[in-house]
């Protein structure tokens, strides 16, 4: 549950982060940017209290609204893909907790992020965390529709596993742009990495296989 009140990051949760960035290292993370970022980011801050030691795991965790935290591999994984730079403007879908969104606003980037889980979205307004981070703009919305008014955006990043990949998202990617999806239905999803040039045409890699919640339409009351 993620909390209104500040806690506490002691040298402790900052030696177990130590200990998650060579996990990542060990697993081939390699941009040096990413893992500054993830171990900057007191991860058990989105996680009940009871779990402080378990938050450095490289592990995923329920959280409210039947949603996920990633693994801290996957969030590196996919952070990686986009190939961020300083200013980039960043649209997310699925905010869940918002570790994955802190990750990308502590990279620099200007990022909009939509939850479809109404309850999810209420809990992150609260989270005294992301006072630190004014280049988030959250938004209650559905993800398949993206953000029109605000396109286009130079990376677009899902966090959640969709049936296939969105036509209006490939619309709101900039010509040169980068967008990261899991597609499949089932257990497991292709990490894609999509690239669109300046004609539009968009081209696709397999990345690797993963697992996430589902991307569902619409939103959520």
């Amino acid at each position: 549950m993620l909390q209104s009140i500040p806690r506490e990051d002691t040298y402790l949760h900052k030696g177990l982060r130590k200990q998650l960035i060579q996990i990542l290292r060990d697993k081939k993370i390699k941009d040096e940017r990413v893992l500054a970022a993830i171990e900057a980011i007191p991860r058990h801050y989105f996680l009940d209290p009871a779990f402080e030691r378990q938050a450095y795991e490289d592990r995923a965790f329920p959280i409210s609204a039947d949603q996920t935290i990633s693994h801290p591999y996957t969030v590196a994984f996919q952070t990686q893909l986009l190939e961020l730079k300083k200013f980039d403007k960043v649209m997310e879908i699925g905010t869940g907790s918002a570790y994955q969104a802190c990750v990308l606003a502590e990279l620099g980037v200007s990022l909009f992020t939509i939850e479809r889980q109404k309850e999810l979205y209420d809990h992150v307004g609260k989270f005294f965390y992301l006072r630190k981070y004014p280049n988030i703009k959250r938004f209650y919305g559905d993800g398949y529709e993206g953000l029109p008014s605000y396109a286009p955006f130079d990376k677009i990043i899902v966090t959640a596993g969709a049936p296939f990949i969105p036509p209006k998202l490939i619309e709101q990617l900039k010509p040169g742009g980068i967008f990261v999806i899991p597609v499949g239905e089932g257990a497991a999803q292709k990490m894609l990495r999509l690239t669109k040039d300046a004609t539009g045409k968009v081209t696709e890699v397999e990345t690797g296989d993963f697992s996430f919640v589902p991307m569902l339409q619409g939103k959520n009351k």
